[in-house]
């Protein structure tokens, strides 16, 4: 049976293959929830594409977590909170983005988190049309593998201030939606998507880059076409779709 270790280690190399153009040297990150104590995230510095078991770091939630309620630590007292986060404390220092991998997989039904730097995603959070890509959709496997909207961070300091800004964004879309989004964008930035499964992590990164290659071209074409309000509810409520969510382990 695959370990929960062998499984993140898969999709960190999954996300960081170069062709892929979603992350490259050390850039993104990945975790994975082991069990309600703890979970494993990237190490900060190493590459999704060559990441080693070393390079993974077991952390504490209990640890990390009500920092999201503090707003005057400085750098030097969030690092030194991160380090103490560790399970093992000769293990490697947790990426600075650890917090906000702390706080999503603390949402129900979240097991898997992958953050990358995707070129094609990023072309258009560079820009004014970040928040047509975030609300609306283009095609209707885009709404089967990235839900019917995503959420929209505004640019913040890598860190407490953006793990803080997530959560604040993700509560509101959990109390309008009932449950945690499958995609959130950075503005100049990056993406994030998450789910139960390392599979509905991939699933999600690549049909947003899918999306976003198109949304790009279509632009360039006088567009985008958007689909309406109906027709997106429509596929996100058709019975057929949701077979191939499960099917598909989304």
């Amino acid at each position: 049976m695959t370990t929960t270790l062998e499984t993140l280690l898969e999709l960190s190399h999954f996300l960081g293959e170069e062709d892929r153009q979603l992350a490259i040297l050390g850039e993104g990150n990945t975790s994975a929830r082991v069990d309600d104590e703890t979970f494993l995230v990237k190490a900060s510095g190493s590459c999704l594409q060559t990441l080693a078991e070393d390079d993974l770091v077991a952390c504490r939630f209990d640890s990390l977590l009500p920092m999201l309620d503090e707003s005057s630590l400085t750098d030097e007292q969030i690092e030194e909170r991160l380090l103490g986060s560790r399970v093992d404390s000769a293990a490697k220092k947790p990426s600075v983005e650890t917090l906000f991998h702390a706080y999503l997989l603390s949402l129900p039904g979240v097991a898997f988190v992958g953050h990358t730097h995707s070129i094609a995603v990023n072309q258009i959070l560079c820009s004014p049309l970040a928040s047509q890509f975030a609300e609306r959709k283009l095609f209707p496997d885009e709404i089967v593998c990235c839900g019917s909207r995503s959420v929209l961070i505004p640019y913040t300091d890598p860190g407490l201030t953006l793990s803080q800004s997530i959560r604040k964004e993700c509560q509101v879309f959990l109390e309008e939606t009932g449950g945690p989004p499958r995609v959130i964008l950075l503005e100049n930035h990056g993406i994030i998507t998450l789910g139960k499964t390392a599979g509905a992590v991939k699933a999600a990164m690549l049909m947003a880059q899918k999306a976003a290659q198109i949304f790009v071209g279509a632009a360039a074409l006088g567009g985008p076409v958007f689909m309406s309000h109906e027709n997106v509810l429509r596929i996100a409520n058709r019975t057929d779709e949701h077979y191939r969510q499960r099917a598909l382990k989304l």
